[in-house]
């Protein structure tokens, strides 16, 4: 009897399930380079286990390494294994109640956070819902495209845009979906180009030790015009990329946003 194959993501879905890599692999998903030492913390295991579970995801291509003098960087590979662990959180969570996310560390996750190098959570959310219901991007083929009002609005807050060819213009701008809130956030090169920039400026805020992200009041002021606005419910059909979409009336305040705003205003000035 002939034995199957073992499946080719069978080695990779090792490396990614061990507890101690999980908790490394989490902590990058900030985007940012981590030194080796920070990655041992975040696993709460000694510098000599972290380094053999480095080499590991070293060697599983999962990560890629930075050296720095006697120091040693590493961050997420690219974007498709972010994308490949994000998709796991959300298998991870389909079970979760909605309460989990008002308690503790998930409630500003929830709020605003990374994934991987893009804006995620409510405030990811509503910036993507906003972006469509505004104009700013129009669906395309599957994925979005910047309308010529959409490039001069980011232009005038100083957003650098990446340069889109043919080859590669399905990653400018797609839909991921949220895991916390089963709904998408903006993917892509323009997504990576906004979140830089609202970092750069203040606008948002890393939290440390956590992907969270603080949403400040002149980042409220700055992303108003497109986090204050929601789409009809049937116009929402982003990932199809429909017409509707491109064509819907801003007719609402999101809860998401209006909340976001809160803690915004909340924050000293």
């Amino acid at each position: 009897m002939s034995v199957t194959p073992e499946p080719r993501f069978a080695k990779i879905a090792a490396m990614i399930g061990d507890p101690t890599r999980a908790r490394m692999l989490s902590a990058l998903m900030g985007g940012q380079y981590l030194a080796a030492g920070e990655l041992a913390d975040a696993a709460g295991v000694s510098a000599q286990t972290a380094s053999t579970h480095i080499t590991k995801l070293l060697d599983s291509e999962l990560v890629v390494l930075r050296t720095q003098g006697r120091h040693r960087y590493l961050r997420i590979a690219d974007a498709e294994i972010a994308h490949v662990l994000e998709a796991l959180s959300l298998v991870a969570e389909r079970g979760a109640s909605a309460s989990k996310w008002e308690q503790g560390a998930y409630k500003p996750l929830k709020a605003a956070r990374t994934c991987y190098s893009h804006l995620a959570g409510e405030l990811g959310v509503a910036l993507f819902e906003g972006l469509l219901a505004r104009g700013t991007i129009v669906p395309c083929d599957g994925h979005f495209a910047l309308s010529e009002s959409g490039r001069a609005e980011l232009q005038r807050l100083g957003v650098e845009l990446p340069s889109v060819t043919a080859a590669s213009a399905r990653r400018f701008a797609y839909a991921c979906l949220d895991w916390s809130e089963r709904r998408d956030h903006l993917a892509g090169s323009l997504a990576v180009a906004i979140l830089e920039h609202a970092i750069q400026k203040g606008w948002l805020r890393r939290n440390a030790d956590s992907r969270a992200l603080t949403l400040t009041p002149p980042g409220a002021n700055a992303l108003a015009p497109w986090i204050a606005v929601l789409r009809p419910p049937q116009a929402r059909a982003s990932s199809a990329g429909t017409d509707a979409a491109s064509s819907a009336t801003p007719v609402a305040v999101s809860s998401a946003s209006t909340s976001l705003r809160k803690v915004a205003s909340e924050i000293p000035r």
